[in-house]
């Protein structure tokens, strides 16, 4: 997860307890550049009304994206304007059968590249007003942010850090709900640790601060309720199974200034679920092993 702020405004300060504080803050004209780069494995096996024997029991995705972030403006609430350009966006996607969709996640990448998007980030990390200017110049439709700024969670967490603070060798946990997840109350629970202080290169020699986090996917609530969201309810669907994760990230903060100049996670998902028609009964079973990893660099920040 990233946080990003202003490299010419005071960032960090001690309180009495010798705890850093972390405020995120942002300068109108500052543009920061960071790669992107991820891959992801998955192997499973669907089974169905329908049988397909063509179907792929396995598939691979890379990614590689070099995005220039601007500061336009600040928002009275906390929030920032932000422009976003993708210099260079490609992706590459194998499959052990014929997939149609390879072609379209490939396809949902390469077209960014060169794609200018203005949004506005609010203090709750959470984006609104996305616009997609590179099509509204053209004259086209606006094309689906998605993927475009879906990696923005990695850039401002809601709950980073503590409020209060951190000091070398704390621990402190966070918990996010899953969004859209095919069975209800899933959660993605972290516990992090500031690790320690090192040298680092960018943005300055003043080094950066090393947190570890360490996640796994959680169910909140009783594990024999219905594990069934309203959407699919409302779709006349139930859901059941199990959906489980873990993973943990390396993540380096500049001391002098808050940007986040690196960032590296890895994770794992194994999922065991059933889609099943309430009216027919007839039902779609999935067993499959998702692994990903990601890393995160500033190359540049004039």
């Amino acid at each position: 997860m990233w946080l990003v702020v202003s490299p010419l405004l005071p960032l960090l300060s001690l309180s009495a307890a010798g705890r850093i504080q972390l405020v995120a803050k942002f300068s109108p004209g500052q543009v920061m550049r960071y790669r992107i780069e991820s891959t992801s494995k998955s192997t499973g096996k669907t089974t169905g009304p329908i049988v397909n024997p063509e179907g792929g029991s396995q598939s691979a995705n890379a990614v590689q994206m070099v995005v220039r972030l601007e500061v336009l403006n600040l928002a009275g609430d906390g929030g920032v304007r932000l422009r976003a350009t993708y210099e260079r966006s490609a992706a590459q996607s194998e499959a052990d059968a014929l997939d149609l969709s390879a072609n379209a996640f490939s396809a949902s990448y390469t077209r960014l590249e060169g794609r200018t998007f203005e949004f506005t980030l609010g203090a709750d990390g959470q984006v609104t007003g996305a616009q997609d200017l590179t099509a509204a110049a053209a004259g086209e439709s606006p094309k689906a942010v998605d993927p475009a700024l879906g990696w923005l969670e990695q850039v401002a967490p809601k709950d980073a850090f503590p409020g209060r603070g951190v000091a070398i060798g704390q621990q402190w946990r966070s918990e996010r709900a899953v969004e859209g997840a095919l069975l209800s109350g899933l959660a993605w629970r972290s516990d992090s640790t500031y690790l320690r202080n090192e040298p680092c290169e960018w943005p300055g020699p003043a080094g950066c601060a090393v947190i570890l986090r360490r996640f796994e996917m959680v169910r909140r609530g009783s594990s024999h309720a219905d594990a069934t969201p309203d959407d699919y309810r409302r779709n006349g669907l139930r859901t059941s199974g199990t959906w489980t994760g873990s993973g943990e990230s390396l993540d380096s903060y500049s001391l002098a200034t808050g940007l986040l100049v690196s960032s590296t996670q890895s994770s794992t998902q194994n999922m065991d679920y059933q889609v099943t028609s309430a009216s027919t009964g007839s039902s779609v079973h999935h067993i499959g092993k998702a692994q990903s990893q990601l890393h995160i660099a500033l190359v540049s920040s004039p």
